[in-house]
């Protein structure tokens, strides 16, 4: 009996373990797909991945947001309601808001941003 329930409790987790990884793997950014919809938004004309334009690159935005659970919720405020922001000059004005409605397209696009 006991070596039942030990093998039902090796397979669960094994199960378990799948699961997981499959669901994380499923969550990959599609870096082509998120850097065409940057590009199609001109997002790079204010922001780079590594260096500091008009607005902070990718990367200090990325560790602005590290750690931190509200990421991706303020990020989509960011980019769908046209918030005043700060550029890195001191000046302030609306930021863009995004062309797409697409959820899984912005989600896309906000895991790569906080990816770099």
């Amino acid at each position: 009996m006991k070596l039942r329930f030990a093998h039902a409790s090796l397979l669960a987790a094994a199960s378990a373990a799948v699961l997981l990884f499959s669901t994380a793997a499923g969550a990959a950014v599609d870096e082509d797909a998120a850097k065409a919809t940057a590009k199609r938004n001109d997002c790079f004309k204010c922001h780079a991945v590594d260096k500091t334009k008009k607005g902070p690159s990718y990367k200090k935005i990325a560790d602005k947001f590290k750690g931190k659970a509200d990421a991706e919720e303020k990020i989509i405020k960011n980019i769908t309601t046209g918030p005043k922001v700060k550029l890195e000059d001191g000046t302030e004005e609306e930021h863009k808001i995004i062309d797409t409605k697409d959820k899984a397209e912005i989600k896309n696009l906000i895991d790569w941003i906080l990816s770099r």
